[in-house]
């Protein structure tokens, strides 16, 4: 059996895909949660072999971490991957401490928008064995063979992400000013983008001052709006 995990912020969608994996034979549904703290909580108490994860829902470093983690490290030692870029894996740029190692999990199906495509990059070309990637729009089945093939080691790939990936002007943006922008356009205070991404509120303000010189933008919020128009978000 394969068992699987969901970790989506939609209920409706979330118990629809439940429903539609626990009907088949070879996969068991063992957990469904809708944010980042219980998908880690559910991860180190399930050990699942496939978790199934909306994009949206954690920053690329999270996800790196989630996917790389070493399953034989104890659950509250900092764990990088070796070969991880400490800068994709949000490690060394600010000099600040490690967050706890993510539990650990077999593989990552990650469910993406299309208008997100353009953060890929760095993910498909070194992450692909461990990370599936699926557009959120493909059909149920798709999700369904995704599980299956990651479990069985395989290459998850969606092509028209893989394309969309390419197509996506490059961004003057660092991965850790990405991650950033991303907990800002969660309409979160400098205080709390620093607590989420284990840095201190001097090293937020920074990323802050950089992205808006990049961007051109005026305010914060006006800087998400430019990244996204310009699929750097």
């Amino acid at each position: 059996m394969v068992r699987t995990l969901l970790a989506l912020q939609g209920g409706l969608l979330r118990g629809a895909l439940a429903q539609l994996l626990s009907a088949e034979h070879d996969i068991e549904i063992v957990g469904e949660v809708d944010s980042p703290h219980h998908l880690r909580a559910a991860v180190r108490a399930e050990r699942p072999d496939v978790a199934v994860v909306e994009f949206d829902m954690l920053t690329v470093a999270e996800l790196v971490r989630l996917a790389t983690a070493d399953p034989t490290a104890p659950a509250d030692e900092p764990t990088t991957a070796p070969g991880t870029d400490p800068t994709v894996a949000g490690a060394a740029d600010d000099r600040s401490p490690h967050p706890p190692a993510a539990p650990p999990v077999g593989s990552l199906l990650v469910l993406v928008e299309q208008r997100r495509a353009g953060r890929l990059g760095p993910l498909l070309a070194e992450y692909g064995h461990r990370i599936g990637f699926l557009s959120r729009d493909v059909p149920p089945g798709r999700i369904v063979d995704g599980v299956r093939q990651l479990a069985e080691g395989r290459v998850v790939l969606d092509p028209d992400l893989v394309v969309a990936a390419l197509e996506v002007a490059d961004s003057p943006l660092t991965n850790r000013e990405r991650e950033v922008l991303d907990v800002v356009a969660e309409g979160h205070p400098v205080q709390e983008i620093a607590e989420r991404l284990v840095l201190s509120a001097g090293t937020v303000r920074n990323h802050l001052s950089r992205i808006m010189a990049k961007t051109g933008a005026r305010t914060r919020w006006e800087a998400v709006r430019i990244a996204r128009e310009s699929g750097w978000l």
